[in-house]
């Protein structure tokens, strides 16, 4: 296990795969002490061997066990002189398909993951937050935080709630001297995708495929900004604008073009078959 020895530290969950994993590789570039945790022990180790056991302290955690996430908690203050520079609580998982043919349990699960996750991740870490000057306490979100998107109904409920947090957070932490901000990122190619859905996506425009890094990139600007949503791509900010001002005209344009029309069109075929 690595210690930080002064320098800046970034705690971030799922960081096995994909954004996670990206932000480790980043940061740890710069000469950022990483905390990396996922599910994924075997991606955590390729993690370790990559920038250096000495750079870093990885270990297994379910972020919707709240236990384990304040013993994690511990041990990475113990590795960093009780400092956390950036939280990036990261870790989410996707679950696809018509509401009503969905299990519950599965639907449960997102909610467990996604936001549940997340306030365990907030509550653990605020200790070593406020203890850090310029500290950020930065989430995923989702560009399905801008408009609930079918197909994918709680996902997109549970990103709401984080961009609901992240922006009632942003105001409560400036008492301690914490701030808060969360990334809206759009169709990003990573596992959490259905296979073929970055293949199959539009070549440009808000809904093209992005590289992970790009979100990466996003954390690391915001650790010197006071921007409360970064969205990824850019464009994403005009969905959230049209969302709050014409929720009837997003509906219909949701419900009959573009890649969402097409995969509730898949959906139904699939339900008749």
């Amino acid at each position: 296990m690595g210690q930080a020895n002064g320098r800046k530290s970034i705690f971030i969950t799922g960081a096995a795969s994909g954004m996670g994993l990206e932000t480790a590789r980043l940061f740890a570039g710069k000469g950022w002490f990483v905390g990396g945790y996922d599910v994924n022990e075997a991606g955590l180790k390729a993690l370790e061997s990559e920038i250096g056991a000495e750079n870093c302290i990885v270990s297994r955690l379910d972020v919707t066990d709240k236990k384990a996430f304040d013993a994690t908690v511990a041990d990475f203050g113990k590795a960093t002189g009780g400092k956390m520079d950036i939280l990036f609580n990261n870790a989410g998982i996707g679950a696809g398909g018509l509401f009503e043919q969905m299990a519950f349990e599965d639907n449960l699960r997102v909610v467990q993951v996604n936001f549940i996750g997340v306030l365990n991740g907030i509550h653990a870490a605020l200790p070593l937050l406020k203890a850090t000057e310029n500290a950020l306490c930065f989430t995923t979100s989702s560009s399905s935080a801008t408009y609930g998107m079918p197909g994918i109904a709680v996902y997109s409920a549970t990103k709401h709630a984080v961009k609901g947090l992240t922006e009632a957070l942003s105001i409560e932490f400036r008492l301690i001297g914490v701030r808060a901000a969360d990334v809206l990122p759009g169709l990003i190619d990573t596992p959490i995708l259905p296979e073929g859905a970055a293949a199959n996506a539009p070549k440009e425009g808000m809904f093209r495929a992005i590289p992970p890094v790009e979100v990466a990139k996003v954390v690391w600007e915001a650790y010197g900004s006071d921007k409360l949503h970064w969205y990824v791509p850019p464009e994403l900010v005009e969905l959230d604008k049209a969302a709050g001002n014409t929720p009837e005209l997003v509906r219909e344009q949701l419900a009959s073009t573009g890649p969402i029309a097409a995969l509730i069109k898949v959906m139904e075929e699939n339900k008749k078959a």
